[in-house]
């Protein structure tokens, strides 16, 4: 498939309530708008049809899991058929009964599925127990290919990670997309607060810089409270943002509203930029090799 010289990119920051049908009217009434716009591709948050359920460690959770294709999957589908558009959209998905995954699933404007990424790197901290609910992904590092380009979709904690987006830019990942779930303990002063939400940012500009590619990172807001009563909960921090192949800031969201932020990037501005800036050019795999030990000790 060609890619489009011209691409219009959208995505939906949303809060979220335990009503998941209203949750996944909310994404699908972000999205339609976001069409109406002109938006050929539509980046959802992550885990978008529920609350973040990763701050306590419940079984009856796994009852919000479903397959792929499944129902969430199929009605995306449709809408990525009637609007033709390609929809990145992020489920819990139930691979079999015990075994679960964080997955984005990518949308094809024929309503098929294009392809999904199975979330890699899976953290385990305080408010963010997701090692309890998702087996870390199988299927690599591999961009998917659509008809507005070949899409480099990784998952929130992957974004800490420059391994899984230079691993993406190696395959011919044309943007690199974020389906993010972040924010901050509401007991942590400003000062604090401003050290994460800039490291989180900064992250992400350098994946684009260092890659030569565009960053599409969709966060969620609003406080969510902790079931078990043992924290403040979390308050997320939105901020979601698209950075061109410099690291430019295109278009960034509030940390506190729901919004639709669209951008047209140009497809050929990462070519002229990395025929300025040759890093895959220059890089020195013959002196790389120890980067596939945990630690050199």
């Amino acid at each position: 498939m060609t890619s489009p010289a011209n691409l219009s990119v959208a995505l939906v920051q949303q809060s979220n309530s335990d009503n998941a049908e209203h949750n996944i009217e909310k994404s699908i009434a972000g999205i339609r708008d976001a069409a109406s716009q002109g938006a050929q591709l539509v980046v959802l948050q992550e885990l978008h049809r529920s609350l973040y359920f990763c701050q306590t460690e419940d079984v009856d959770v796994f009852d919000l899991a479903e397959t792929i294709p499944g129902p969430s999957s199929n009605t995306l589908g449709e809408l990525a058929k009637e609007l033709g558009i390609v929809i990145v959209a992020s489920l819990f998905e139930k691979r079999a009964t015990g075994l679960y995954h964080n997955t984005a699933v990518v949308l094809e404007k024929d309503g098929s599925i294009a392809g999904k990424y199975r979330k890699m790197h899976i953290p385990d901290d305080p408010g963010f127990y997701e090692k309890f609910y998702f087996t870390p992904g199988d299927l690599g590092f591999e961009p998917i290919q659509t008809s507005v380009g070949k899409l480099g979709v990784l998952v929130c904690w992957d974004q800490w990670f420059p391994e899984a987006a230079r691993l993406m830019a190696m395959a011919g990942a044309e943007l690199l997309i974020y389906p993010t779930a972040i924010g901050w303990d509401p007991r942590d002063d400003k000062d604090e607060q401003t050290r994460q939400k800039d490291a989180w940012v900064i992250s992400q500009r350098a994946h684009a810089v260092a890659n030569g590619v565009p960053v599409i990172s969709c966060n969620r807001v609003g406080l969510e409270r902790d079931p078990s009563g043992q924290s403040d909960g979390i308050l997320f921090w939105g901020n979601s943002f698209i950075a061109g192949p410099q690291g430019e800031i295109l278009a960034e969201a509030d940390n506190q509203s729901e919004q639709i932020l669209m951008v047209e990037l140009d497809q050929k501005r990462s070519e002229n930029v990395r025929r300025i800036w040759p890093y895959l050019r220059d890089r020195r795999i013959d002196h790389y090799q120890d980067l596939t030990k945990i630690y050199r000790d």
